[in-house]
């Protein structure tokens, strides 16, 4: 799959069919890009969980904060990853220890790791790279308008 270029119905079969959402790097700072996505993901519909091993046991907009995705009680349908590209493989390979797997692994803006996303790509789970769910949502619901 080309991970420079996604096609709009690939973006809106994951964000349609995902209702549980981990947003690994979660910060309770509201000044923090993972803080005001996780609040418009929240906004839209979606249950979110954060995920900071510095915050777990807090919490984050109302959700109790985990240390580790294999923390989190519940099977997630996506995982959002707000943490570095140098980063993001350790991430993949936590949601790939998942049982059941996600469905998706998101990397937000500037987060890229092609190594990582073939590993996601083959055990079957969707992979979107360098982009923004919060930025996404209005975007497709503007141009299927």
């Amino acid at each position: 799959m080309d991970h420079s270029d996604y096609d709009d119905a690939y973006l809106r079969g994951i964000l349609g069919s995902v209702r549980t959402i981990a947003i690994v790097g979660a910060s309770p700072k509201a000044e923090r890009a993972s803080h005001r996505v996780m609040g418009y993901l929240q906004g839209r519909g979606y249950r979110t969980v954060p995920v900071n091993p510095g915050q777990a046991g807090q919490t984050i907009l109302g959700e109790t904060v985990y240390a580790s995705l294999a923390d989190i009680p519940e099977p997630v349908d996506m995982v959002d990853v707000f943490r570095n590209s140098e980063a993001a493989g350790g991430v993949v390979d936590e949601a790939l220890a998942l049982s059941p797997l996600p469905a998706a692994i998101w990397m937000q803006l500037d987060v890229v790791d092609a190594a990582a996303a073939g590993r996601a790509g083959a055990a079957g789970v969707k992979v979107v790279m360098d982009r923004c769910p919060a930025i996404e949502i209005p975007r497709l619901a503007a141009s299927a308008a």
